[in-house]
């Protein structure tokens, strides 16, 4: 394959990913009530992290979102006051801060969880059973080498997987 050939499949993969991602997006915002309306794309991404995990350390946000820890610290002050999420100290380690997603919210989430689904399945079944199902074989390559990729190495072998 030639180095056009590469760049224009991967512009099309890109253009077709971000339209997917635009699709959530509405989906997202037209089903989010209260606060969660007013969410911006890298907010949402923080309170998906924080659902994703149940409860994370400001530290542990910083380094899943790719953000200094006071950013990421600014980020969960502006979500707490909207009551979106909530921080407790741990239990096990009371200097320890940890955020989560307040039950409210959790609530509404699960309503737009529902609703982007609904999108999905609308769209397997405009595109059809025979292109879904390649769409999956090839969305199941694609998650096999992400998977590899951040799969963690030995700082004293970097080519040996850590068990």
């Amino acid at each position: 394959m030639t180095q056009d050939e590469i760049m224009k499949q991967a512009r099309f993969i890109f253009t077709t990913g971000k339209m997917i991602r635009n699709r959530i997006f509405r989906n997202y915002t037209g089903h989010a009530e209260g606060n969660l309306c007013e969410l911006s794309l890298p907010q949402i991404h923080l309170v998906n992290v924080a659902r994703e995990r149940g409860q994370v350390t400001i530290k542990e946000l910083s380094e899943l979102l790719g953000v200094s820890p006071p950013s990421a610290s600014a980020m969960v002050e502006r979500l707490v006051e909207k009551e979106i999420l909530v921080r407790e100290q741990s239990r096990e380690d009371r200097r320890k801060v940890l955020v989560s997603v307040s039950p409210h919210a959790e609530g509404i989430l699960q309503n737009v969880e529902t609703a982007v689904f609904r999108s999905f399945v609308d769209l397997v079944e405009k595109i059809g059973p025979d292109t879904a199902r390649k769409w999956c074989e090839v969305l199941e390559k694609v998650r096999s080498v992400q998977e590899r990729e951040l799969e963690p190495v030995s700082l004293s072998h970097p080519a040996k997987k850590v068990s």
